[in-house]
């Protein structure tokens, strides 16, 4: 059953004791060995990864390109949201579009009003990102979109498995882009979804066996530090060097996931076939569940202290992560990974093109928000180490 507030305020015992020692809680979910044991699904997997017509590619940077290229936005004008990583912007830009960037007010709420402002005679789409799950308002956008006559990419990145009421992220713009790495146990994946007919061709080459391996490895090193508590971080830290080292002697490295920029010489390689196995093991209704669970406990115990960016959890929104609010992210950020807690900093620059400087509410997000884990992983035994620890860390 999925924990609501009103549950967690009236159960304060879940969150009331610290656990002993210390624990690591990565910030990503781990591969576990048992995912990895081929086997057949009991029903159907979720949007968009059953039932839709999808491409599937190495990076979700990749549907980024191919999207752009399906709908002509070669030569036109794409309104993207100014808090954004940069990558994406990238890929649109080799696919030869140009950016115009639009206000996200400080609750990461696309501004509706600067965005109709922002549509010109060369706009020919609107680029939404749905932040760590949280809905884009999509009637709206929607209605803009068919009055100006104007292409709808959803950015589903940070937003895999959430809904909007009854209906998924990603499924009602022209395309959905989603990245799986993010939000499961995967070493390589990102999903192109047509929502419309589009003639798009497959990526051409297979996802490097080697690099697939190399994440794979890390992520299972880090399912066996979650596990092993210290001694198991410590044998993860010793792999993870000898994994690195046999790297630069072989002069190899590894495709790399999370990095800021688009390789177009990348942008035809699929997803893993490791990837595929790993996705028919994984229980996606437990994965949203436990997600929604552990952002109600450290609401309850942190809502005071430092209210995170969105005030209230909607019904079906799949948290990626609680974004916590810190006047000193970097200092609060080593004295949590000095407890064994990785955070994640999502975004603290954009692309090049943005000029921040008319946009003050993204500033201050890049400058203040510092991502904490609550994955299908921990437990609420974690959230409450994880509560304390953030209480000991903040001034």
């Amino acid at each position: 059953m999925v924990a609501t507030l009103t549950e967690t305020a009236r159960s304060p015992g879940l969150l009331a004791a610290r656990p002993p020692g210390r624990r690591v809680l990565t910030a990503l979910p781990t591969l576990s060995p048992r995912l990895l044991v081929p086997r057949l699904r009991a029903g159907p997997a979720p949007f968009p990864l059953g039932g839709a017509e999808v491409r599937r590619y190495y990076f979700a940077r990749n549907a980024v390109w191919e999207a752009a290229r399906l709908l002509g936005l070669a030569g036109h004008e794409v309104l993207v949201p100014a808090y954004h990583h940069g990558v994406e912007v990238e890929a649109l830009v080799a696919a030869g579009a140009v950016p115009r960037f639009v206000r996200v007010d400080a609750r990461m709420r696309l501004d509706l009003e600067h965005l109709e402002q922002s549509v010109g005679p060369r706009t020919r789409a609107l680029y939404v990102i749905h932040y760590l799950g949280f809905p884009q308002p999509m009637d709206a956008l929607l209605a803009l979109a068919r009055r100006r006559g104007l292409a709808v990419l959803e950015d589903c990145a940070l937003a895999l498995l959430s809904r909007d009421g009854a209906e998924p992220l990603g499924a009602r713009g022209d395309v959905g882009i989603f990245c799986l790495y993010k939000s499961l146990p995967v070493p390589n994946g990102g999903i192109l979804a047509l929502n419309r007919p589009l003639d798009a061709a497959g990526p051409a080459r297979a996802a490097p066996l080697a690099s697939t391996l190399s994440h794979a490895t890390g992520s299972l090193l880090a399912h066996l530090a979650r596990r092993g508590g210290p001694a198991g971080e410590a044998v993860r830290e010793g792999l993870r060097r000898s994994q690195r080292a046999v790297r630069a002697a072989l002069h190899v490295g590894p495709l790399a996931t999370g990095t800021m920029h688009f390789d177009p010489a990348a942008a035809d390689v699929g997803m893993s076939a490791l990837t595929r196995v790993i996705l028919e093991n994984v229980d996606f209704e437990e994965a949203v569940q436990a997600r929604r669970r552990n952002w109600f406990l450290l609401f309850a115990r942190l809502r005071e202290l430092a209210p995170p960016v969105q005030l209230e959890l909607p019904p079906g929104v799949c948290p990626l992560f609680y974004p916590l609010l810190v006047e000193d992210k970097a200092g609060v950020a080593e004295r949590l990974a000095a407890r064994g807690i990785e955070t994640v900093e999502f975004w603290n620059t954009g692309h090049p093109a943005c000029d921040e400087a008319g946009f003050p509410e993204v500033a201050a997000l890049r400058r203040r928000v510092l991502e904490l884990p609550l994955h299908q992983d921990l437990d609420p035994d974690d959230m409450a180490y994880l509560a304390a620890a953030v209480e000991e860390a903040l001034p």
